[in-house]
């Protein structure tokens, strides 16, 4: 928890006083029970009104003052638990935006969402719990203990037994609850998980009948979820009533022994009820404790879970943030005995590729599944590193360039088309966010997105949902081609962009980016007419080259690239 101390700057004094009321609050609960003593042993034994009436104004008073510094407490506590929630979540938001594709694999969407949410709620509370009863609880024990030792210093030894026993029990149930929290979370995550996959591919699941096959798939991990919640619940529940049973034991003692010497007149029937009410209220601060310990349990198991994330370091470090100068006449991208593969993989994805770009060609490269074709290009915007020799743009490695200059050169298409809720023109504004209307209609027209905009209703603000749901498969991929192409990148990257597409206008894109596309171009496609017109056709199978030149030239020499073209044309 402590390495989360920096997120609440700005809320430390709200942090100070809201203690402190609480502190006023219970001050003011200390001294009720003995004004309610001095009522009964003077005002009602002496049938004295006017004693009666005095202190029960005090009472009410001090009521009074417990209710308005409680307000007071709650909402000091309440704003500043939601400003540090915000800060911590924003710093998470942060973090998890300079992460690697390779941090993003290793946590998965599922669990980063659950610790961005539900995890900092958790902290959240807790923060909102200890504001609450920093020093309200020890406060009452302590107190509570010293005036019942001020009544009667014999009587007030059954502290000395109720507190270490209470003590016990809460650190045995510490002990076994810690790690089922633990359990708890994992299986939210694996719940969430499920879910989120169910939601997005609820057409695949409708299109193959698989709908029980899920329903059973998510009600298992519903179900590990809820038995983990119930374990740890009915474990940590234990703890109220055993709290409970030790504190009423002892209330039955200071009844029996003080009402030996209430007979006996050295205690008034005032104190054995101010007595009373000091061991309630030492009670509730026993169980205000052992709740507080119990949600500090909870909330550390999350701190974890979020330090894990803040301390995760990306695997893509920038080394200079100053501008890089090109090499002059230098290849405008070169692979260079270039190997990767990814982190717990048996064996690399791609294996000493090396091959020079010159400005203005066009390079294919195509494949089996799993080939390694997507592995190539997403080493040049450095989604990943090398895990072996190295990639070089304008001469310079790209491990030399900050991120900025070296992710504006490229203009990329992802397999997966993904369009932002908003209007189409703040969409392909993306890319270069000053573009105007002019090179929004140019990217447009080489993307053969042209027509379709221009029969929507409103054209160019047509309001998208998430995702691009409310456009068809091809019309969110001729957008994300357009995205690319906005502001003239230096090399445009279409990595299987054209899968939802006909043939026809995958050849009219085709002719359009060659013809008005003046930086290099990479065409990853499963298609051999995609690439069948590339300056050169780089053929991938298991993560090595086994074929690299033009068509021709590959269709005699190519085994591999032969028999995909045959496959297709054939």
């Amino acid at each position: 928890m402590r390495k989360l101390f920096k997120y609440f700057k700005g809320y430390r004094k709200q942090m100070v006083f809201a203690p402190l009321f609480k502190f006023l609050e219970a001050a003011t609960d200390l001294f009720i029970p003995m004004m309610i003593a001095n009522m009964i042993d003077n005002g009602v034994a002496n049938q004295d009104v006017r004693y009666i009436l005095i202190f029960g104004a005090i009472v009410i008073g001090l009521n009074i003052i417990g209710i308005i510094s409680a307000v007071i407490c709650q909402k000091l506590a309440a704003n500043s638990t939601a400003g540090i929630a915000y800060n911590i979540r924003k710093g998470m938001y942060n973090h998890i935006n300079t992460f690697s594709y390779a941090e993003i694999d290793k946590f998965g969407t599922a669990t980063l969402n659950n610790r961005m949410t539900h995890d900092v709620d958790r902290v959240r509370k807790a923060i909102g719990s200890f504001l609450r009863s920093v020093t309200r609880a020890p406060f009452l024990l302590l107190g509570s203990a010293i005036m019942t030792m001020l009544i009667d210093i014999k009587l007030s030894l059954v502290f000395l037994v109720i507190i270490p026993l209470t003590l016990s029990a809460v650190f045995i149930i510490m002990k076994f609850t810690d790690p089922l929290y633990n359990k708890t979370q994992k299986n939210l995550d694996k719940m969430s998980e499920i879910t989120r996959e169910n939601l997005q591919g609820s057409r695949v699941i409708r299109a193959f009948n698989k709908e029980a096959y899920e329903e059973q798939r998510f009600a298992r991990a519903a179900n590990n979820f809820r038995k983990s919640s119930v374990k740890v619940t009915m474990v940590s529940a234990l703890l109220n009533p055993i709290t409970m049973t030790i504190v009423n034991f002892a209330i039955i003692a200071v009844l029996y022994f003080g009402g030996v010497q209430v007979n006996s007149g050295v205690l008034s029937t005032g104190q054995i009820i101010a007595f009373v009410n000091y061991m309630l209220q030492i009670s509730g601060a026993l169980v205000s404790i052992a709740n507080l310990i119990i949600i500090f349990i909870k909330a550390s198991t999350c701190a974890k879970r979020i330090n894990e994330v803040l301390d995760t370091k990306t695997s893509i470090v920038e080394s200079n943030h100053q501008f890089v100068t090109p090499v002059p006449n230098s290849p405008k991208i070169e692979f260079k005995h270039a190997s990767f593969g990814y982190a717990g993989a048996a064996k690399e994805a791609i294996k000493n590729l090396t091959l020079k770009v010159y400005p203005g060609e066009t390079i294919g490269i195509i494949g089996g599944t799993g080939s390694g074709k997507s592995s190539i290009i997403n080493l040049i915007p450095r989604f990943y590193d090398c895990t072996k020799g190295a990639v070089y743009v304008d001469g310079v490695d790209v491990k030399a360039y900050p991120l900025q200059q070296l992710r504006n050169k490229i203009g990329l298409v992802p397999q997966k088309a993904v369009l932002f809720k908003g209007n189409i023109k703040d969409n392909l504004k993306w890319r270069k966010k000053d573009a105007t209307m002019e090179e929004i209609y140019k990217a447009v027209k080489i993307s053969q997105s042209e027509e379709f905009v221009n029969e929507l209703s409103d054209k160019y603000d047509y309001k998208i949902q998430a995702g691009g749901k409310n456009l068809s498969g091809g019309q969110r991929q001729r957008l994300t081609i357009a995205r690319a192409l906005v502001g003239d990148p230096e090399i445009l990257i279409l990595d299987d962009s054209a899968s939802a597409l006909d043939f026809a206008t995958d050849a009219k894109l085709r002719k359009a980016i060659k013809e008005n596309v003046k930086g290099v171009v990479f065409l990853v496609s499963q298609r051999a007419n995609t690439v069948k017109n590339a300056n050169t056709i780089v053929v991938l199978e298991n993560g090595q080259v086994v074929g690299m030149g033009k068509h021709n030239e590959l269709m005699q020499s190519c085994s591999v690239y032969k028999e995909i073209y045959n496959s297709q044309t054939k």
